[in-house]
């Protein structure tokens, strides 16, 4: 018990922040391109004057715009699918330091760009920086439930989704027109970035390796120990190593997982399809669109400054994913999905009424508390939990490739959903939110049937249960006795030859070595001695036989 106590340690907490930053850079990057709008599309227009001697029509405009936006997520799409690949490469930790190199690309193009007069630059920045963020969008969440505690696990893998949140308000905060985004200022808003990226590269050569990588992909067993004892705070680490031995042996049975395999193998398709829509549940929830319409809503509401309501928006965001932090090892993964899922439809109703009846004032105030109720519950549920539940799913062979195809999944919808929200909210105004109440009773409807508790839960373990198998130590017994039961009406001679041979050794413990013997590589040794033994040894074995 002592040493429970000492499992969260101020290393590990170090380790965990500074892995952290990634996700907030990605939240940063999300977030901090909507400031600017304004700035970037006349920075666009003095360009194509400076360039063509004309202002640039608004169709290619728009479609500059919408593209230095997109890429992001197009970046985003292509990193993701190579995490896995990069992960099992160079390592966890050494990963994370090298990806920072894109985020000084990406951040040094777009700060540049109007000293080289170059809207191009912006857009080459946002499609450095979103391969970058989709690269972190697995790393994080890989590292983070490598190193942490099994029984913390899952409030450990909260994190990931504080730092991304952490990051859009930080954007939202630095992009006010008196800070950063002014006329002047917008490229150093855009090019911030640089300066996590910077400090997160000076900490990362204080932090370990992920200890199930040194055991499991590079076998140094004693640096993996090592790593652990100084993560733990305690010496004897022999749970968790043991743990990792068994789902290395586990690995080296098998071959190697690749992206192709997780398809082609039964025994992942179900927890892949598991990995992928709750990937969706996140993107397809509706929460960009709470956001692009908070705004309005807090205007019609007679709020005078919607800006900063907008902003109170994003920390009731942060607030929301610290209390899913100290509640996911409590309530669990799939019921704190549930809930959220469940209060973002009821939310996404309430917000279409008050908004069909906005002109009745008492429901103004309706859409605010549906708008903070549908971003809390989005942190209790689809916001933090389908990043790290990935990691959780899948054993340490397939889970680089898992991450890779459930990143991919996410970023191709969040792509998906900005292109086609603008046109979807012209042609179905408030509707909208309905579509995205159907899709939330969609996702429920899943996650209650399909989606299984992972809390306090071994790797090894929840992938056994989507093997269809039962526990290692009822397996044990289940077969001694199995064996036992089968063999004694039929051929006794075979475990009771077997039990002969151990009774020799310990005459008085005659039952226990014939379950003993039944076990192991002295069973199929057993099936044959009744053939070659003598008539003495068979005389013997009636005496074995009587006192069994």
């Amino acid at each position: 018990m002592e040493g429970e106590k000492k499992q969260v340690t101020c290393y590990l907490l170090f380790s965990l922040s500074t892995a952290v930053i990634g996700s907030l850079q990605f939240g940063y990057n999300t977030g901090v391109i909507n400031a600017p709008e304004q700035k970037l599309q006349a920075f666009f227009n003095e360009t194509w004057v400076k360039r063509y001697g004309k202002p640039i029509e608004p169709g290619v405009s728009i479609f500059v715009w919408s593209l230095a936006v997109a890429i992001f997520s197009v970046g985003g799409m292509v990193g993701s699918f190579s995490v896995g690949v990069v992960a099992d490469k160079f390592g966890r930790r050494k990963s994370m330091f090298l990806v920072n190199i894109l985020a000084l690309i990406g951040g040094g193009l777009m700060g540049l760009c109007t000293l080289c007069s170059s809207f191009e630059m912006v857009i080459a920045g946002r499609l450095v920086i979103g391969l970058f963020c989709g690269l972190f969008t697995g790393l994080t969440p890989m590292y983070v439930g490598e190193v942490s505690p099994t029984p913390l696990r899952g409030a450990f893998g909260t994190l990931h989704q504080l730092g991304v949140v952490l990051g859009i308000l930080i954007s939202q905060i630095f992009g006010l027109e008196f800070l950063l985004g002014s006329d002047k200022l917008w490229p150093l808003l855009l090019a911030l970035t640089v300066v996590p990226a910077v400090i997160q590269c000076l900490l990362l050569p204080f932090c370990p390796e992920s200890p199930r990588y040194l055991l499991i992909n590079l076998n140094q067993e004693e640096e993996a120990r090592k790593a652990l004892v100084r993560l733990r705070g305690f010496e004897d680490v022999s749970k968790d190593m043991q743990e990792m031995k068994e789902e290395s042996v586990k690995m080296n049975m098998e071959k190697k997982v690749t992206i192709p395999e997780l398809f082609r193998t039964a025994t992942y398709r179900q927890p892949l399809l598991i990995a992928v829509v709750l990937q969706l549940s996140q993107q397809l929830s509706g929460i960009n669109a709470v956001f692009y319409y908070s705004t309005g809503i807090f205007e019609s509401a007679g709020v005078t400054q919607p800006i900063y309501a907008t902003i109170g928006a994003g920390a009731v965001n942060v607030v929301f994913t610290v209390v899913s932090l100290f509640l996911v090892e409590r309530a669990g993964r799939r019921s704190l999905h549930l809930i959220g899922l469940g209060g973002m439809a009821v939310s996404a109703l309430l917000m279409t009424i008050a908004l069909l009846l906005k002109h009745i004032e008492s429901l103004s105030y309706l859409s605010i508390g549906a708008v903070f109720a549908f971003v809390a519950m989005f942190e209790m549920g689809p916001g933090p939990i389908p990043w790290f539940i990935v990691a959780e799913l899948f054993s340490q062979g397939p889970r680089p490739a898992a991450m890779a195809i459930a990143g991919f999944s996410n970023w191709t919808a969040n792509f998906f959903v900005g292109i086609s929200f603008p046109k979807l909210e012209k042609l179905c105004g408030p509707y909208v939110f309905i579509i995205f109440m159907i899709f939330l009773i969609f996702f429920f409807i899943f996650t209650f049937f399909r989606v299984p508790e992972t809390k306090g839960r071994t790797f090894e373990d929840i992938a056994r249960e989507f093997r269809g198998a039962p526990p290692p130590a009822a397996t044990s017994v289940e077969e001694a006795g199995g064996d036992m039961a089968s063999a004694s009406p039929v051929k006794e001679k075979v475990p009771l030859v077997a039990a002969n041979s151990g009774a020799e050794e310990k005459p008085s413990s005659s039952v226990k070595a014939t379950s003993e013997a039944t076990k192991g590589e002295e069973k199929p040794e057993s099936a044959t001695e009744p053939l070659v033994k003598s008539t003495t040894e068979e005389k013997s074995n009636s005496t074995v036989q009587e006192s069994v």
